[in-house]
């Protein structure tokens, strides 16, 4: 299991840009925001969470939310998407990714606040983690989601993915990705850290 301490977190936070410019913090979860997190996946509506869980769940149960509010459980990474709205960092979105460096695969599942789709944090989202599996030296990045869900598939088929039958659920596509991104042309220098951080704590 990968662990990071909580005292270098912020320096694997990235700042993108929304359409309108306005700054969109993406950094990882810490156990301190687990109630926050819960409030953002309660406030999702029913058909945004049922996309997000693939399956019915209006709040995330206590063993799943520890997972997503500690860096590395599972060996997972949890992300939540921030923007500061009268001076309170407020979450408008969230992803959750894996590396299977036996496969050199890097699964991922994402959502956005319904009052916050349509502004480009899907895409921002999206090419970040396409950042982050290229840091972790991943061969190729993917994602399941339900054949209904026309904005994750749109978002998906827009950033170049292929669509496939998702193995054993004939109610899911696969959208995947070859990454051919070379070491020395990744953008983000911090997840070039946290990838070699990772493969030393691995190789220790």
């Amino acid at each position: 299991m990968f662990a990071f301490h909580f005292d270098d977190l912020q320096q694997y936070s990235d700042v993108l840009r929304l359409r309108d410019g306005r700054p969109l913090t993406l950094r990882f979860v810490e156990p301190d925001d687990a109630e926050a997190l819960q409030r953002y996946f309660r406030s999702l509506s029913e058909r945004s969470s049922y996309n997000r869980f693939l399956g019915a769940m209006s709040e995330l149960p206590k063993t799943l939310l520890q997972q997503f509010s500690h860096v590395g459980e599972g060996d997972s990474f949890s992300v939540i998407a921030t923007v500061m709205r009268e001076g309170i960092e407020t979450i408008v979105g969230e992803a959750r990714y894996a590396f299977d460096s036996d496969t050199g695969s890097f699964e991922f599942g994402l959502s956005i606040d319904d009052n916050w789709q349509g502004q480009g944090i899907g895409s921002a989202l999206l090419g970040n983690l396409q950042c982050r599996a290229a840091a972790f030296g991943a061969n190729r990045l993917f994602g399941d989601t339900l054949r209904s869900n026309a904005a994750m598939i749109g978002l998906a088929r827009k950033s170049g993915f292929a669509f496939m039958p998702s193995p054993g659920d004939w109610k899911l596509v696969r959208f995947e990705k070859l990454v051919d991104v070379a070491p020395q042309e990744i953008p983000c220098a911090s997840w070039r850290l946290a990838a070699e951080q990772i493969a030393q704590q691995a190789a220790a």
